[in-house]
């Protein structure tokens, strides 16, 4: 008997302080995440002033070569919406010398507007030749090289605080790991060691720990432990789901990070680079109205460039769209693999639709699915066909069927199958593959749709 208490309370001492070492963990751990939702609150700021500066170059330098004001309408909204993005983006810094570096950014971007661009736009409207020398450009030029290297300084400093915040955090992650650990050891041994009864009420659901463990570590995020009426293994069944919930979450989180940047850069190659090779290709076409055919050479060196340049428009379109395609923005899911089908080398039909936008997160990531799922298909199957369907109730249901060589397992390697299934497994769905050698590979997937 006072074996049994000393062991009773021994268990209690060490359970006590596992979980206070995983509580700690976790409120640092959460400490953490807030401070690394700040930062990438910053560094989405600071993409958006320089998304504005890119924009009051791009409407400028288009009004300067053709003169008509239509190309000025760029500028005239990033002008209009300076004052409040350079509010946001002064507010959301991270620390005293961010907040320093941002303020000087938005002073300096004032000095452009007021100093530099506005009397520039306003002696071009005038006629006044001295607006378009090259002297004026390269004053521009330079106020603006500055502000990037303004910005990059921002950005530097900002992600360099993001990577320390995201190895605290996984420090923090193991700290918890760890915890959760020693309370399951300390449970088995000392409760093992005396009644059958509390083999059946320790052990076995231990068991069940480890083997959900095991899977989890597998990457099987939907892996849950049953609730035991053994208070110290409830507790822990509960800590194990609470953390087999966060890494679920944590994934999600990583991927939607990784589609916003995605999403940022695309729109950043059609707004910057896309944009400012337009403005290019229309001074081009309107220095070849001023040459007569009589000029066949300069005329045709002309026509050169400026199918060269429709070129590089062209395959700059084609490179963002396959960062994140833009239609998966302006008109969804549906219209996207649509597009996806008709780009896709083997023939491919789309069924069924989503009459309803969903969330953006939870609609990028299905596209991404079915891209990977079509790829392997392309790459893998040796298929002449491949059919995929779509079906938005409460759940999303997603089908890609093929007609190839089939024999492929959930992780047959070399097929890109894992990646698939991580995404699945971060936004709680389920997959599920059919693949009989010989009779092609049907892809199954299922996500739930936030309420």
């Amino acid at each position: 008997m006072r074996l049994t208490i000393a062991a009773s309370v021994l268990l209690g001492l060490l359970i006590g302080l596992a979980f206070a070492v995983l509580l700690w963990a976790v409120a640092d751990a959460n400490s953490a995440t807030s401070a690394r939702r700040a930062s990438r609150t910053a560094l989405v700021e600071a993409g958006t002033m320089q998304q504005l500066v890119s924009d009051l170059e791009t409407g400028e330098r288009g009004f300067l070569i053709t003169g008509r004001e239509e190309f000025l309408r760029p500028w005239q909204t990033a002008r209009a919406a300076f004052p409040a993005e350079a509010r946001r983006f002064t507010d959301t810094a991270t620390s005293p010398g961010q907040r320093r570096s941002a303020r000087q950014i938005t002073q300096d971007i004032r000095a452009l507007l007021t100093d530099y661009s506005i009397p520039l736009v306003e002696a071009a409207r005038r006629g006044d030749p001295s607006a378009s020398s090259l002297a004026t450009a390269a004053e521009g030029e330079r106020r603006v090289d500055a502000l990037r290297d303004r910005f990059e300084r921002y950005t530097v400093t900002e992600r360099a605080k993001l990577a320390a915040r995201e190895d605290a955090a996984g420090t923090n992650g193991r700290r918890a790991v760890i915890a959760a650990g020693v309370g399951v050891a300390a449970s088995t041994v000392l409760v093992a060691a005396f009644t059958l009864f509390q083999h059946r009420a320790v052990v076995r659901p231990v068991r069940e720990a480890a083997t959900a463990a095991g899977r989890l570590a597998d990457g099987d995020l939907g892996v849950r432990i049953t609730p035991s009426r053994v208070a110290e293994i409830g507790t822990l069944g509960t800590s194990f789901n609470t953390m087999a919930a966060s890494l679920r979450d944590s994934r999600r989180r990583v991927l939607e990070s990784v589609e916003a940047v995605h999403r940022r850069t695309a729109r950043d190659l059609h707004d910057g680079a896309q944009q400012r090779l337009v403005g290019l290709m229309i001074g081009l076409r309107l220095a070849r109205e001023e040459i007569s055919d009589e000029e066949s050479c300069v005329a045709e060196l002309l026509d050169r460039s400026i199918a060269e340049a429709q070129t590089a428009i062209d395959e700059l379109r084609e490179l963002a769209s396959g960062i994140y395609p833009f239609v998966l923005t302006s008109k969804g899911l549906t219209a996207a693999v649509r597009d996806l089908a008709d780009r896709c080398p083997v023939p491919a039909a789309v069924t069924g639709s989503c009459e309803r936008r969903i969330p953006s997160a939870v609609e990028s990531n299905a596209y991404f699915i079915v891209a990977e799922a079509v790829t392997n298909a392309v790459k893998h199957a040796r298929a002449t066909r491949i059919d995929i369907s779509l079906d938005l109730d409460e759940d999303l249901r997603i089908s890609v069927v093929d007609d190839g060589v089939g024999g492929v397992g959930e992780h047959a390697p070399g097929h890109g199958l894992t990646g698939l299934a991580d995404r699945v497994a971060a936004f709680g769905g389920s997959l599920v593959i059919e693949s009989p050698p010989g009779r092609g590979t049907t892809v199954l997937v299922r996500i739930p749709i936030p309420a």
